[in-house]
C-alpha cells in the first residue's frame, strides 16, 4: 500500500456492538489493504484488491470531521494497522471530540500500538485464533495468536477500564471473535484466554460467518456455522461470571449486513 492512506469506504455504519453504533451510527472509514490474508475475507475487494481512493492527511482529517457532523457517535478506523502514521497525522490536523475507535484484526505489533497512545479511546479488537495451525491454515499467520495476545495486552494497558455513558462506549476494550464452522472448540478456548486475561474488556462472540472466495471451495469452512453450533459456544460463556458478552442473532449470517464498496 502506499504511504498516503487508501479509503474505500466512509459512511455511518449501524451494524457494530450496540455500544458503538448506538442510534446514530458509527462514522466508519474502511482502508484499503490488510495484513493478513484471510481465505474467508468478507471484504475482499478492499482487503486484495485494494479497492479504494489515495487521500491527503489534510483530506481523511476531514473525513473525520464530516462524519462527526452526520452526528456520529465515534469515527471507526477500520483495517488501519498499516496506516497508523497517517491516521496519527490527519488527528493532529483535526481532532474529533467523539472517541476515536481502532477496530483491527488483532495482527498487530504492540510497538505500533504504543505509537497511538493517547489517540485512540476504544480497541475493538479480533481474537480471530488461539491455534497456530488454524490462523495458518485460514490467514496465511501462524504467528497470529502470539501478536494478538501482544495486541490485547497493550490495548487493556491504555484502556483499562470500560466507560459507557448513555449506553454509548466512551473508553474500553472490545474483544471480537467469529465463530468459524467446526470452530466451537476454538472459540471456548479464545473465550478462556480473555475471561482469565482481559477481565475488564467486553466479548463479542459472532455469528455472522459467510463463506467467500477462497473458502467456497474449502472443506469445512465452505457453509455457514450452524445454530447448534453456535448456541454450544454460547452456553459455555454464559456458564461463567462474565457479564460483558454480546452474541448475533442467527440471521446476521446474511450479505446484505456487508457494506457496499
Amino acid at each position: 500500500m502506499p504511504l498516503l492512506p487508501r479509503v474505500a469506504r466512509a459512511d455511518l455504519h449501524f451494524w457494530e456492538e450496540p455500544c458503538i453504533s448506538g442510534k446514530n451510527g458509527s462514522g466508519t472509514v474502511f482502508f484499503s489493504g490488510c495484513s493478513l490474508s484471510c481465505v474467508y475475507c468478507q471484504n475482499y475487494d478492499v482487503s486484495h484488491n485494494e479497492l479504494g481512493n489515495t487521500v491527503s492527511y489534510e483530506r481523511l482529517a476531514e473525513i473525520f470531521k464530516e462524519l462527526e457532523q452526520k452526528g456520529a457517535h465515534n469515527i471507526n478506523i477500520v483495517t488501519p494497522s498499516h496506516y497508523i502514521m497517517a491516521i496519527k497525522k490527519a488527528l493532529d490536523i483535526y481532532k474529533p471530540s467523539i472517541p476515536i475507535v481502532y477496530n483491527s484484526s488483532g495482527y498487530d505489533l504492540p510497538s505500533a500500538l504504543k505509537l497511538l497512545e493517547g489517540y485512540i479511546d476504544i480497541f475493538l479488537l479480533d481474537f480471530k485464533y488461539i491455534s497456530e495451525d488454524r490462523a495458518d491454515k485460514y490467514s496465511n499467520a501462524s504467528n497470529y495468536p502470539i501478536f494478538a495476545k501482544q495486541a490485547i495486552a497493550e490495548a487493556l494497558r491504555q484502556q483499562p477500564c470500560c466507560i459507557i455513558e448513555n449506553g454509548i462506549m466512551q473508553k474500553g476494550v472490545i474483544i471480537r471473535h467469529l465463530l468459524l464452522p467446526q470452530g466451537t472448540r476454538e472459540a471456548m478456548a479464545v473465550f478462556d484466554y480473555v475471561r482469565e486475561n482481559a477481565k475488564n474488556a467486553f466479548f463479542s462472540i459472532m455469528s455472522q460467518y459467510v463463506p467467500f472466495g477462497e473458502a467456497l471451495e474449502m472443506p469445512i469452512i465452505n457453509r455457514k456455522v450452524t445454530k447448534r453450533e453456535y448456541q454450544k459456544v454460547v452456553d459455555y460463556i454464559s456458564s461463567f461470571d462474565f457479564r460483558n458478552v454480546y452474541t448475533q442473532e442467527h440471521r446476521s449470517a446474511d450479505t446484505k449486513y456487508i457494506p457496499s464498496f
